[in-house]
């Protein structure tokens, strides 16, 4: 396998665009509805080493008298590309575009109309903050209902947040004072607070009344334009990582302009997602425990902000029933609810699958909305909601072998399914053979807490293998460990396949989209229950496929992902071949103190966390036990380890510690170090590369 042939697979492949995110705007005529469809689009580049943003627009017609039924859609506009936005959103009366944007190291803020560019103010010129936030955990950009004020999240400035003596400027012994911030992928972003701009003076305030002990994001304006709902983290003793962690103490907060700050949820609780229904009566959001389990099964909640009393819309699922929801394990778009305000709109993981449900806060009743085709006839695995406007829905679909689709239907009546239709079908299709396992543990393997659990897993492979009969399989396993590998595109499994690996994408139990009960099942087992279910995965896919080759197998994984693949290749030695693992746990007790999660270290053994622990020599001898260093010596498939010198979840130096321990005794081992990039390996640069070390090493010791 010659390496311009990987190269030239993965560029393929990794350029296929991806839409991120869909605004719909209407305009009614005599006899029709017209509806503009803008979507944005992410697109790989591997000349210039980054991803491309894009814009393209669909017009839509459906017929005035019938609610439900699209007439026509037009061919789409060229795409526009989209060059330096970070956060963008479109007022609902007017059709304004404000764009925050990044140039020449200035952060400006743009307002957009038909006629071009009606204002441009350089928020870093100002100077009353430090730079806008623009990642999904605190980020926003909403319009006030005059549509004459904006609001975003930045920054505190450094004028105002050092420590001050006698009033004069900063002492310069402060210089040096450690700042914390809230970890992997959102370093040097500590202290956010809220701010407004008017549009008509173009002065940015800080809005005033936040809890000290508290860092506020996710804001939208509430009815009247007065007050702020917010939502806010707690910072203190210390901050704990964030991203990928919905589990940490949070509130939903009303803010008034004028300083009173009220907290409207309860005590020790995580929130997130508050959006508001089109009425202005309503307020949801998503809420689950603080601590335990880094992700898990969250309740969506509803606030009456007539009566300020809150209700469950859906509760934690604890063991889904065949063909329902089971429940809700991401965040929501900024734009799910029905015209109406009667019916919200969101997708989620369900077992294998991703898929798209509304739940009626009438009846509480939650429905399916994708295609109602049985898991066999499946076209799509996975429907992912980017916006639903004015009752038109515009989702992503895809599948192993179909790249992402844009997609549009309008909410159905009661009773009726969804007539959907293509916007934009994927470049192209491939010839992969892909099917879901439903796995069930050995009697022997059962957790006795959580009995009659199961779990799944994708088998992907080429329908029509180009040379062998049998083909090697790759085992890949998802990070975490409370993640999915739904049924949908993946790049690393696409690639692989169509170089002639067969690959199976597992599902241990205490994945997302199983239920509750699964995710805990998990808790203080890591390193056996789910090393024991990927075995037993593997072991169904070669008792129920011939075509596989039993002497071919090989794991790839990262994060707890790696965790498993160099469990696998030290408990089952005989077994695998080769590894590849990226930025692996390696030793929990050696972790202990690196890690930005430092509450999952516990958590995850079984141990309960609080702010004030102190390691105990059972905690670190307990940490140790479930690690895979403990069967380093054991391993004897070559393992190839990729890490990211800037992360900040798992430190390198735990790949490092198992590249020492097989060096030691002549195993071999390679290492990758990407010095610039962090937990997710994310640098386009980075993931070209890890894929093609990845195929090679795989073709070399298979």
């Amino acid at each position: 396998m010659e390496s311009s042939q990987v190269s030239g697979v993965y560029s393929e492949l990794s350029g296929l665009p991806a839409p991120l995110s869909a605004h719909v705007r209407e305009e009614q005529l005599p006899e029709l509805r017209v509806y503009t469809v803008t979507a944005e689009w992410s697109q790989s580049d591997l000349v210039r080493g980054s991803r491309l943003r894009y814009s393209q627009q669909w017009t839509v017609i459906a017929d005035v008298n019938d609610q439900k039924s699209i007439r026509a859609v037009l061919p789409p506009g060229s795409c526009a590309p989209v060059s330096g936005e970070l956060l963008s959103r479109c007022s609902p009366v007017q059709g304004l575009r404000a764009v925050v944007r990044e140039t020449s190291g200035h952060q400006l803020l743009e307002i957009w109309d038909c006629n071009g560019l009606r204002k441009c103010l350089n928020l870093t010129a100002l100077n009353k903050h430090g730079r806008v936030y623009d990642d999904a955990q605190f980020g926003c950009l909403s319009w006030s209902e005059c549509e004459n004020k904006l609001l975003y999240v930045a920054e505190r400035s450094k004028n105002t947040s050092s420590e001050r003596c006698d009033g004069e400027s900063a002492c310069g012994k402060d210089r040096s004072v450690y700042c914390e911030d809230w970890g992997e992928a959102l370093t040097n972003k500590s202290s956010p607070v809220i701010c407004v701009l008017n549009l008509y003076s173009g002065t940015v305030t800080e809005l005033q009344g936040v809890p000290s002990d508290v860092s506020p994001g996710q804001a939208l304006w509430a009815p009247g334009g007065q007050s702020v709902f917010f939502v806010g983290w707690y910072h203190e003793p210390f901050r704990l990582g964030l991203k990928f962690c919905s589990n940490r103490r949070s509130g939903l907060f009303k803010l008034d302009l004028d300083g009173h700050c009220e907290c409207l949820s309860g005590d020790n609780l995580s929130v997130s997602c508050p959006r508001l229904s089109p009425d202005g009566s309503t307020l949801i959001y998503l809420q689950g425990r603080v601590f335990g389990p880094h992700n898990q099964c969250q309740s969506l909640q509803q606030l009456d902000l007539k009566v300020r009393k809150t209700s469950t819309l859906l509760d934690v699922v604890n063991r889904p029933q065949t063909g329902e929801c089971a429940g809700v394990y991401e965040s929501l778009t900024s734009c799910c609810w029905s015209a109406d305000s009667r019916r919200v709109v969101f997708s989620s993981a369900c077992r294998n699958w991703k898929d798209l449900f509304m739940v009626d806060r009438r009846t509480r009743k939650v429905s399916s909305l994708s295609d109602s085709l049985s898991d066999v006839s499946r076209v799509y695995g996975s429907w992912k909601l980017l916006t639903v406007q004015r009752d038109m829905m515009i989702v992503c679909c895809s599948s192993p072998n179909t790249p992402p689709t844009l997609r549009v239907g309008f909410l159905p009546s009661a009773g009726e399914a969804v007539s959907w239709r293509t916007l934009q079908p994927p470049v192209m299709t491939f010839d992969f053979h892909w099917t879901i396992l439903d796995v069930t543990p050995a009697p022997e393997e059962e957790n006795t807490c959580y009995s009659g659990l199961d779990f799944g897993a994708v088998l992907v492979k080429p329908s029509h293998p180009l040379h062998e009969a049998s083909l090697p399989l790759v085992v890949f396993i998802h990070g975490g460990p409370h993640s999915q590998f739904p049924a949908e595109w993946n790049c690393t499994t696409a690639g692989l396949v169509k170089l002639g690996f067969a690959v199976l994408m597992v599902n241990y139990r205490g994945s997302t989209g199983f239920g509750q009960d699964s995710i805990l099942s998990l808790i203080g087992q890591i390193g056996s229950q789910d090393v024991k279910d990927v075995q037993r995965a593997v072991l169904t896919a070669l008792q129920g496929d011939l075509t596989l080759d039993p002497k071919r197998l090989a794991v790839i994984g990262g994060s707890h992902g790696g965790f498993l693949s160099c469990h696998l290749v030290g408990q089952y030695p005989e077994f695998y071949r080769a590894c590849a693992a990226r930025n692996p746990v390696i030793n929990a007790a050696t972790l202990l103190g690196t890690s930005d999660i430092v509450d999952w270290r516990y958590t995850s053994v079984g141990l309960q966390y609080s702010y004030d622990q102190i390691p105990t020599a059972e905690a670190l001898g307990l940490m140790l036990e479930k690690s895979p260093i403990t069967h380093a010596a054991q391993i004897k498939a070559p393992v190839l380890l990729m890490l990211g010198g800037r992360d900040r979840r798992v430190s390198p130096h735990q790949g490092l510690e198992l590249y020492k321990a097989l060096k030691s005794r002549s195993s071999p081992v390679r290492l990758l170090w990407f010095a610039e990039d962090g937990h997710s390996l994310s640098r386009v640069d980075t993931q070209a590369d890890c894929f093609l070390n990845t195929v090679l090493w795989l073709y070399q010791h298979l």
